[in-house]
C-alpha cells in the first residue's frame, strides 16, 4: 500500500514543496503540497519516478578501461575510485603544483548543503580546491548569472542580484527585461507576478522574442537581440533630457551623473531605433512611463548577458531604476539585507598564486576570486599561465553549454587525471578516468533556506538508487583522503548539525516538525542607505569605493574598462560586419529555456521528451517562406564556426531577420535527434564580453537552408 509523505522536490534543487507517493519503498508519483508558502510542482518534477530510475542512471563508480571520449568503463568498488582520485591528485600536485588540479561545477552542485560547504562567492566554485592549495576552482559562473548577479550589480549598487528584490505586489508597473519567469526553477517569482497582474499591476516585457511572459504581458517591445544597452541609454537620454529624473537621489546619493548625461546624448530616441528597432515614441513614451507610474519594478536575468557589452547593459538598465527613484522604496527595486546565516562557515584560504584567466578578467577575479573556465583549455594545450593536468567535474556537461566544444574535448583529450560526479552519464563523462554516481535529491538528508527566513529539512523519501552517494559525502570522503577531512561534513547528520552551529534550537524544531518553520519576520525598511545600513561600517551609503550609486565606476576603472555603461554593438551582427552579413543574414539566439527540459538535462526522460521530441530552431514565416522552410521540415543551421540540423518551427514570436535556436542537445542518452544537435557547435569560442569573459550566445550570425 502506498503512502504520501510530506516532502521537497528532489529532481533539481529549486526546493518546491511536495508530497511524495512511496509504495515499498519506490517512489510512485509526486504532487505539490498544499497550503503551504513554496509549494509548487512543475512538469519536470512531475517526471520525478521517471527520472529517478530512468535505467542511464550511473549507479556505480566507474573506472575507464578505453579511450578518452569513448565510454568504455569497469564497475569498481567506492574505495578503489576515490582512492585512485586522491592518488592521483597527489602525484600531479607534487610533479607541477597543486594549480594544476581545477575544478568545474554546475547546476548538480546547487543543493543547499553543498552550496554552504563547498561554493565560492560566484555560489558554484568548488572550495575543495582551496583546500588542495589550488587557486583553479571554476564553475558555470564563466558563462552564467555571474554579470546579472555580481558584475553588474556590484560595480554599481555595491549590492549583488540576491540583494535586488522586485516589490511586484506593490508596485503599479512591473518591468521584465530579458526574463522569462515560467521557465525559472523554481518559478516562485512568475507566480508572484501573475497574481501582481490579477491584482490591476501592468506589466511591460521587454525582450528579443515573444516569450511566454512577453504573450501574458500587457506589452510587448521587441528590441533587436544584444542592443539592450542601447535601449536602456535611450531611456535614460530621455529622463533626463526632459528632466524627469529624481534629483535629490542624484545629487545626494550617486557619482558620475554628468558624464553619464553627456554620454547618453548620443542615444536619442532616433539613433536608438536604428540601432535597437524600438520605434523612437516607443522609447519616449516607456520612458515617460517609467517615470509617472512611480513605484516601478524589475525583473530582469541573465537573457542581458550574452552579447559584447553584456555587463555594462545590465548596468544601464539598473542605472535607469536608480536614477527614476525606483530603488529601495515600496513597490520598486528592494534592496535586501543579506540573511545570517545558522552555519558555522570554515575559513579556508585563498591560495595567493592567482588562477587561470585572472589575467584575462582581472575584475571577474577581483569580485569572484576563481577561476574563469573559458581559459581552460589554453592552460592544458598551451601551459599558459601554467600547466594543469587535472580536471574534477562536477554536475555539469561542459560538452553542451561552452561554445565549440572540440575545443574543450582536445583538452580534456590531454589530460592525466579527469573526475566527474554525476547522476547520468554526460559527454563529458565520457572523457572522465573516474565516474562517481551521485544521488538525486530524494535521496538524501539535508535542509533548504527560503526566501524571507522560511527553513525547512529536506527529508531523504527513497534509499539512493544502487550506490549513489550525497555530492557532499562524496566531497567528504576526498577531502579525507587529501588530509583535510575535518573541515567538511563527514556524515548527513554533520551536515546538519554544522549547517545549524549557530542556531541548533531551530534544527531541533526542524527534526519535530514535518513541515517548515517560518522565523518571525522584521518590517521591511525603505531608504537603507540613508540609514548606514548598507555599508560595514555602519555609514550612510553604499558599499561601493564611493559610497554612492555609480555610474562611472570605480571597479571597472581600477581593472582597465570603462567606468561609464558604455554601449557595443555586436561585433558580430548585421551593423558592424557587411560581408558577414550577407553570408548569415539571420541574428542567431540561443540558451532560451524550454519547460519540459533544464539545459540538458531530461532529453532521455520519455514522458518529457514527448512535449518536444525534437530539437526547434524558431523562425518568422517571412524567413520561413523566403527559404521555403514549412512547419516541422529538418533545416541545416550554418555560421562561420560550422552547421547543426534542427526542426524549424515557423512562428510569430521571433521577429523577422531572428532565429532562436534550442540548447542541450549533444549528450549520447538523449534521443537521437537531440543528440545529434549540439547549438554549441555553432557559436564563437572567441567572440566574448571583455569585462566577464562570457561568450556571445545571442547576437551572431548565421543562415539556415532547408534539408530535401
Amino acid at each position: 500500500m502506498s503512502e504520501f509523505k510530506k516532502a521537497i522536490c528532489g529532481v533539481c534543487p529549486g526546493g518546491c514543496e511536495i508530497q511524495a507517493e512511496v509504495e515499498d519503498g519506490v517512489l510512485i508519483s509526486v504532487k505539490a503540497a498544499e497550503n503551504t508558502p513554496f509549494g509548487n510542482l512543475c512538469i519536470r518534477g512531475k517526471a520525478a519516478p521517471e527520472i529517478v530510475y530512468s535505467p542511464d542512471r550511473i549507479k556505480k563508480p566507474l573506472i575507464r578501461i578505453g579511450e578518452r571520449g569513448e565510454g568504455r568503463f569497469r564497475e569498481a568498488s567506492w574505495d578503489e575510485a576515490l582512492d585512485l582520485v586522491a592518488d592521483k591528485m597527489k602525484n600531479i600536485s607534487k610533479a607541477f603544483g597543486p594549480q594544476a588540479i581545477a575544478s568545474h561545477s554546475g547546476r548538480g552542485a546547487f543543493e543547499q548543503a553543498m552550496g554552504d560547504f563547498y561554493n565560492g562567492v560566484d555560489m558554484l566554485s568548488l572550495n575543495l580546491l582551496q583546500a588542495f592549495g589550488s587557486p583553479n576552482a571554476a564553475s558555470d559562473g564563466s558563462l552564467c548569472y555571474v554579470s546579472y548577479g555580481l558584475l553588474a550589480p556590484l560595480t554599481t549598487f555595491g549590492i549583488p542580484a540576491t540583494g535586488l528584490l522586485p516589490d511586484f505586489e506593490n508596485s503599479n508597473l512591473i518591468v521584465i527585461w530579458g526574463a522569462n519567469p515560467v521557465t525559472d526553477s523554481p518559478p516562485f517569482m512568475f507566480k508572484r507576478i501573475v497574481n501582481a497582474q490579477k491584482n490591476g499591476k501592468k506589466v511591460i516585457a521587454i525582450d528579443q522574442m515573444k516569450s511566454d511572459i512577453a504573450t501574458r504581458a500587457d506589452q510587448w517591445i521587441a528590441v533587436r537581440s544584444g542592443t539592450d544597452g542601447a535601449l536602456a541609454l535611450g531611456l535614460i537620454n530621455v529622463v533626463i533630457t526632459e528632466n524627469l529624473y529624481d534629483k535629490e537621489f542624484v545629487k545626494n546619493w550617486t557619482v558620475g551623473f554628468d558624464e553619464l548625461k553627456n554620454y547618453v546624448e548620443q542615444f536619442t530616441p532616433e539613433a536608438v531605433e536604428k540601432i535597437t528597432g524600438v520605434p523612437n515614441e516607443q522609447i519616449v513614451a516607456l520612458a515617460r512611463e517609467i517615470v509617472t507610474s512611480k513605484p516601478v519594478t524589475l525583473r530582469t536575468y541573465t537573457g542581458l548577458e550574452y552579447s559584447n557589452s553584456g555587463v555594462q547593459n545590465i548596468r544601464a538598465v539598473f542605472i535607469l531604476w536608480a536614477l527614476t527613484g525606483n530603488l529601495d522604496i515600496p513597490g520598486g527595486l528592494i534592496i535586501g539585507l543579506p540573511p545570517k546565516l545558522p552555519m558555522a562557515p570554515v575559513d579556508i584560504p585563498r591560495p595567493q598564486l592567482k588562477p587561470f584567466g585572472a589575467a584575462e578578467y582581472p575584475l571577474f577575479y577581483e569580485l569572484i576570486g576563481s577561476a574563469h573556465f573559458m581559459e581552460f583549455p589554453k592552460a592544458v594545450l598551451q601551459g599558459d599561465p601554467y600547466q594543469v593536468k587535472g580536471l574534477i567535474i562536477n554536475g555539469s556537461s561542459t560538452l553542451t553549454s561552452y561554445p565549440q566544444p572540440e575545443i574543450f574535448e582536445n583538452a580534456y583529450k590531454n589530460l592525466d587525471l579527469m573526475v566527474v560526479i554525476d547522476r547520468f552519464m554526460t559527454k563529458d563523462a565520457l572523457f572522465a578516468d573516474v565516474i562517481l554516481p551521485a544521488t538525486t535529491y530524494f535521496e538524501i538528508d539535508s535542509y533548504q533556506r527560503y526566501p524571507g527566513g522560511y527553513f525547512r529539512l529536506r527529508r531523504k523519501v527513497i534509499e539512493p538508487v544502487g550506490e549513489a552517494k550525497n555530492d557532499v559525502l562524496i566531497m567528504g570522503e576526498l577531502a579525507k583522503r587529501l588530509g583535510f577531512g575535518h573541515l567538511y561534513p563527514q556524515s548527513e547528520e554533520e551536515i546538519l548539525t554544522r549547517g545549524f552551529a549557530k542556531n541548533p534550537e531551530l534544527l531541533e524544531r526542524l527534526k519535530e516538525s514535518e513541515d517548515g518553520i517560518q522565523l518571525p519576520k522584521k518590517p521591511v525598511e525603505y531608504n537603507k542607505y540613508e540609514k548606514g545600513l548598507l555599508r560595514a561600517d555602519g555609514q550612510p551609503g553604499f558599499q561601493t569605493p564611493s559610497g554612492k550609486v555609480e555610474f562611472r565606476s570605480f571597479l571597472l576603472e581600477k581593472n582597465g574598462y570603462e567606468g561609464l555603461p558604455v554601449y557595443v554593438d555586436p561585433i558580430e551582427g548585421p551593423n558592424s560586419n557587411e560581408a558577414a552579413f550577407k553570408e548569415y543574414p539571420l541574428i542567431l539566439n540561443t540558451g532560451a529555456r524550454i519547460q519540459s527540459t533544464f539545459r540538458s538535462q531530461h532529453l532521455g526522460i520519455p514522458s518529457l521528451v514527448k512535449i518536444q521530441d525534437k530539437p526547434q530552431v524558431l523562425i518568422n514565416p517571412k524567413d520561413a517562406d523566403e527559404r521555403r522552410i514549412k512547419q516541422g521540415d529538418k533545416v541545416r543551421i550554418k555560421t562561420k564556426r560550422g552547421e547543426v540540423n534542427f526542426w524549424a518551427k515557423v512562428t510569430e514570436n521571433v521577429l523577422s531577420g531572428s532565429v532562436e535556436v534550442n540548447q542541450g542537445g549533444g549528450t549520447g542518452i538523449q534521443v537521437k535527434e537531440w543528440q545529434d544537435s549540439n547549438v554549441n557547435e555553432l557559436t564563437d569560442f572567441s567572440n566574448r564580453d571583455p569585462i566577464s569573459g562570457f561568450p556571445i550566445f545571442k547576437a551572431l550570425l548565421c543562415q539556415i537552408e532547408k534539408l530535401e
